[in-house]
């Protein structure tokens, strides 16, 4: 029986979207004791965790034999300018915004809607979020998205401290958003090769590096403009 579920295409991805949901209600409920400046220190502990991630992904992927300087380059570019274009981040914001009108968390000091926004950027960009989708559809393998839904328990829970139930919805952005990867890999998979993923992947690394930014308050940045320079560096890498 353990093994079947193991193997089952989905499993992963409900086995993270269920981490995602349990970690967001123990966050919510310590919300509630936790004082301000733990609650700061903790958002920032977070954040340094999601840069290290950035970081740590971004060489991986450069350091690999076929990649190319340029890829990020150009698609982390283009894509800011279409996704600024065609106002991605206003449309999630937008979405976010009807969420915390829907349901208002006044336990927490963070806004919901940007809550809701990071967690589902947070969960969703990023080379286990790709691999391991097309590993769950292919071939049955859930480890990424097992191992995927351990680190977003502990992410979940520390956001959801501070920016409340928003965090708690990204679950279902979570479950839509990695269920279609696995619905689509069968379709994806003749046409993706090493050096596409690759590429995809240290991009994606830089984009939770921008993330990382934004939770440890550094920066501002519309992180969910540069969503489409993960499909650019994808095309580009056919080319170059």
């Amino acid at each position: 029986m353990l093994e079947i579920i193991m193997t089952n295409e989905y499993s992963g991805v409900l086995f993270n979207t269920l981490t995602v949901i349990t970690g967001s209600l123990i966050g919510l409920i310590l919300g509630r004791a936790i004082p301000k400046k733990l609650t700061e220190a903790l958002m920032c502990a977070i954040g340094i965790c999601t840069l290290y991630i950035g970081i740590s992904g971004a060489v991986s992927a450069g350091s690999e034999p076929d990649s190319h300087p340029l890829i990020p380059i150009i698609a982390i570019s283009v894509g800011c300018a279409v996704g600024t274009l065609l106002d991605i981040a206003g449309a999630l914001a937008r979405l976010g915004a009807a969420v915390e009108n829907k349901v208002k968390s006044k336990k927490t000091d963070g806004s919901a809607a940007e809550g809701f926004v990071s967690a589902c950027l947070l969960f969703c960009v990023g080379s286990m979020t790709i691999v391991g989708g097309l590993n769950a559809g292919i071939s049955g393998d859930n480890t990424l998205y097992f191992t995927k839904g351990v680190l977003d328990f502990v992410s979940g829970m520390a956001l959801s401290v501070s920016f409340g139930i928003g965090v708690l919805l990204s679950s279902v952005f979570v479950l839509l958003f990695q269920g279609a990867i696995v619905l689509c890999s069968g379709l994806i998979a003749p046409v993706l090769t090493t050096h596409m993923i690759n590429e995809m992947n240290s991009v994606g690394s830089l984009l939770i590096l921008i993330i990382g930014l934004n939770l440890t308050r550094i920066t501002k940045i519309k992180v969910a403009d540069y969503l489409p320079s993960i499909l650019i560096a994808m095309i580009l890498a056919v080319f170059m």
